[in-house]
């Protein structure tokens, strides 16, 4: 599933060809992934585009947002039609890379919404396991959903003392309380194991077990690892979807510590190996020797 970085990658992108445009037409080819009244949306101007915890945030210019979670594989991308002798024309956008359970040109198999803007731009949502979705949100309808989660981890209510608060009342195993959204915002699987590899915690002690100064530790290591994956435009592992809002893959797996590397030699050089278990369902990487 797309975490902060990559979720974050893709809104830098859209921001910079989206804002300013009119939508002026929207193609729902798979209605369970779609959630609201096209002529609420249709004619109107992007005012903004940004991300509040895993979700993209598209603002309108007449009190409604478009509201999209990309979930397990779903993909926003964008492209640019062609401009012909009667303006633009074709809606079919080659990419130079293929695009993971699309292919090569778009809209493809797991396109199942288009957006088309004003200047020729079109939107593509794909979704290969089709649990994304997008919504049509007034203002006040967002307002209550974004209430519903907990603190960026790059803003200021994102602090040592309250990771130490919630931590401190957490009796499951530390990596699930960086899952829950309602209580820190944006952070995965991926960035949870990286995390708590860097702060040398195991994932499976008890979040108010953890020693007051490993919990300092951990909130430099929760930003380093994200800034890390903001800094290669997120993830794209193997056996993920994910690319960029121009169909590019990310590089941030090259860099991976223990995610996906079951087996190899812990990066701490402790002499230990990386294992994998399982946590609340979800895949964990972590060196037993020197994460205590």
């Amino acid at each position: 599933m797309p975490e902060l970085p990559e979720v974050q990658t893709i809104v830098n992108q859209l921001k910079e060809v989206l804002v300013g445009k009119t939508i002026t037409g929207i193609e729902v080819r798979l209605p369970k992934l779609w959630s609201g009244n096209k002529d609420e949306v249709v004619g109107a101007k992007i005012l903004d585009v940004r991300r509040r915890a895993k979700m993209v945030i598209i603002q309108l210019d007449n009190g409604k947002n478009l509201v999209g979670h990309l979930k397990m594989t779903g993909q926003l991308i964008y492209g640019q039609g062609n401009k012909g002798d009667k303006g633009y024309e074709g809606e079919i956008i080659t990419f130079p890379n293929p695009i993971p359970f699309a292919g090569t040109s778009l809209p493809g198999k797991t396109t199942h919404i288009i957006f088309r803007l004003s200047g020729g731009g079109i939107l593509f949502f794909n979704d290969m396991r089709q649990f994304g979705w997008v919504k049509v949100l007034t203002d006040d309808e967002l307002a209550e959903v974004e209430g519903k989660h907990g603190p960026e981890p790059f803003t200021d209510e994102f602090t040592p003392d309250y990771l130490e608060k919630i931590l401190g009342s957490w009796g499951r195993p530390v990596k699930l309380l960086l899952l829950e959204q309602s209580k820190i915002s944006g952070i995965g699987n991926i960035y949870a194991n990286e995390g708590l590899f860097c702060a040398r915690i195991n994932p499976m002690k008890r979040g108010k077990e953890v020693e007051k100064e490993k919990i300092k530790k951990l909130y430099d290591c929760l930003k380093k690892v994200l800034a890390e994956g903001l800094k290669y435009h997120g993830s794209s592992a193997g056996d993920e979807a994910y690319v960029d809002a121009s169909g590019q893959p990310g590089k941030m797996q090259e860099h991976f510590k223990v995610y996906g590397r079951t087996g190899q030699p812990c990066p701490n050089n402790c002499g230990g190996k990386i294992v994998r278990s399982e946590i609340g369902g979800r895949g964990t990487f972590f060196c037993p020797k020197c994460q205590k």
